[in-house]
């Protein structure tokens, strides 16, 4: 498993509830410019529609080497997941009020898959308090490592 790109403000910004693994349906140029690990998932979101997940504001980078048959860079792409996956994550998107995000991209046995999550969003204190903790941690640690 090669790892493209990772989410990390989806984890300081939400509550990570639940994760499931999808394919992502791309075009020729799409997956060259994965493959070069020009991706980011900063402001990406998964939408459900019509029984159909798609992942929404993903950009990738055109490719430099295609010219005729490039990419529009932020399109609407379709994930590939399970009926029962799609309706579990449509169902407890309305009922819990939950978002759906992207947490990381990689390549598993050559093909490009992505990692969302189920996630409910964190308050401000709730950063504060993960920073907190994270700055203790890394004082922990700096002590622990002189004594």
């Amino acid at each position: 498993m090669e790892l493209i790109v990772q989410n990390k403000k989806a984890r300081f910004e939400y509550f990570i509830e639940e994760t499931f693994e999808a394919g992502i349906a791309l075009k020729g140029s799409e997956i060259k410019s994965v493959r070069l690990k020009k991706v980011n998932l900063t402001d990406a979101y998964v939408l459900v529609k019509d029984g159909e997940a798609f992942i929404i504001n993903m950009h990738i980078s055109t490719y430099a080497f295609s010219s005729l048959f490039n990419h529009d860079e932020t399109r609407r792409r379709k994930l590939l997941l399970h009926k029962h996956e799609i309706n579990k994550l449509e169902s407890k998107k309305k009922l819990q009020g939950l978002t759906i995000i992207p947490l990381r991209m990689y390549l598993k046995e050559g093909l490009a898959k992505v990692e969302i999550a189920l996630a409910k969003g964190k308050k401000l204190y709730d950063k504060r308090h993960d920073l907190q903790t994270k700055d203790l941690n890394l004082r922990l640690k700096k002590i622990h490592k002189r004594g």
